[in-house]
């Protein structure tokens, strides 16, 4: 085996090579080009899957908001229910009066009071 090997030049060798180095810069640049649209394309899916994340984090915030704030609808319309019963039962003058003595300790002249827990009106 001889070692080494000499390349002929002549036309035809020479043209085969500017073939070949035709080839691959039109490789080369279709390459580039098609680089260039993905990089676009990926650009291009960024923005609206940005925009799809903020609005589902925004959604879940505000559903969370509504939870909160129907529980304390609720919470409210108790207490709501609960004032009023007591408005309704205040109008009575005896209740009137038993409330502010559990309540409030006020008494007659003379009286002493005792309170036991279990025994306040409500």
């Amino acid at each position: 085996m001889p070692k080494n090997v000499l390349q002929m030049k002549n036309a035809y060798i020479d043209e085969g090579t500017s073939q070949r180095r035709q080839q691959y810069d039109r490789r080369r640049q279709r390459n580039r080009f098609i680089g260039w649209v993905l990089i676009l394309v990926v650009l291009l899916f960024i923005l609206p899957i940005f925009n799809l994340v903020r609005s589902r984090e925004l959604l879940e915030q505000r559903q969370r908001q509504y939870r909160e704030m129907t529980q304390q609808y609720q919470q409210l319309e108790k207490e709501e229910e609960r004032l009023s019963t007591l408005a309704r039962k205040l109008e009575d003058d005896d209740y009137a009066s038993k409330y502010m003595r559990a309540r409030y300790y006020y008494s007659k002249d003379g009286e002493t009071i005792y309170t036991i827990p279990d025994l306040l009106p409500k």
